[in-house]
């Protein structure tokens, strides 16, 4: 694993528990800051409340922990550590019916052991701080709360939350404007004041306008305004994006590790049936907050 080195454990003598001590949380998560990001982030006030996290533990030593983010299903799921401690928490603690997944290749089996996972894309984790930063020169402009209706418009070409006013209000987001309408825009999933860290996401350009640098223009705008307080800034693109993984990269943006975002179904849940009656109703899920399933960023 990047960053960290555990030892590979079985199931037996760890024990799962619930945890909701932040400093002993964050201590564990810091081991790989950047694939850990959006936990680290979920450590704020804000987003706290709306989390559920179980540890495991050998003897004294915390070896594994999962997050479970709340609301609509399916949301967020978070592995990280020893996957016999993962696979211990999954068993006895945190056991949604459905979730998407995020995980590294290594701990793949420990959440196969007890959901069924759909095929899917590996995803890039990518960073960059302020020595790596290359700034583009663009005429993005800062979005303002009152113009969540310009943003969701723009956003309906691709993604399928309709998102609140206080995604911006909390966030960071840029847009370019073509005759007035918003052609372009980027912004945040979650920011970190006390980690000084911060995850870059909802990346889109109409159809129309892509291929002019204006996703370049609006991610690079969004990041020089989070360096300006962060240390870091992450985002995720899919391993099979080249102009995605291209635009980032002009940034400055590096790749950090390879993991795997999936959506997983507990196994003997009833949930795939009610997934497919959904897909075929037209419903689809992604969460207001700011905290979607998995959509790539479209340049």
């Amino acid at each position: 694993m990047a960053g960290v080195a555990l030892t590979e454990r079985g199931r037996e003598g760890v024990v799962a528990r619930p945890i909701t001590d932040r400093t002993a949380l964050r201590t564990f998560l810091e081991h790989d800051r950047l694939f850990a990001a959006y936990a680290i982030c979920d450590l704020e006030d804000r987003e706290f409340g709306r989390t559920r996290w179980g540890s495991a533990w050998s003897g004294d030593e915390l070896v594994a922990v999962v997050l479970e983010y709340g609301g609509l299903s399916p949301q967020p799921l978070f592995v990280l550590g020893d996957p016999g401690g993962i696979e211990r928490i999954l068993a006895d603690l945190i056991h949604p019916r459905a979730a998407y997944v995020a995980a590294l290749p290594e701990h793949l089996a420990a959440v196969a052991s007890r959901y069924r996972i759909e095929p899917g894309t590996p995803m890039v984790r990518m960073w960059v701080d302020r020595d790596h930063f290359r700034p583009a020169s663009s005429d993005a402009e800062r979005l303002f709360p009152a113009e969540i209706g310009d943003l969701n418009r723009l956003y309906q070409l691709g993604f399928a939350s309709w998102l609140p006013s206080s995604t911006i209000a909390d966030g960071v987001y840029y847009g370019i404007r073509v005759n007035g309408r918003l052609v372009a825009a980027a912004g945040t999933h979650v920011i970190s004041a006390t980690a000084r860290l911060a995850v870059v996401g909802n990346v889109l350009t109409s159809p129309e306008y892509r291929g002019r640098g204006f996703a370049t223009a609006v991610t690079g705008a969004v990041t020089a305004d989070l360096l300006r307080s962060c240390d870091q800034v992450v985002l995720n693109v899919r391993s099979d994006n080249p102009p995605a993984l291209a635009t980032y990269r002009r940034l400055g943006y590096r790749e950090h590790v390879r993991f795997e975002e999936r959506l997983v179904h507990r196994l003997g849940s009833p949930w795939p049936r009610f997934a497919t009656l959904r897909r075929l109703l037209g419903i689809c899920d992604g969460a207001a907050g700011g905290r979607p399933g998995p959509a790539p960023d479209r340049s």
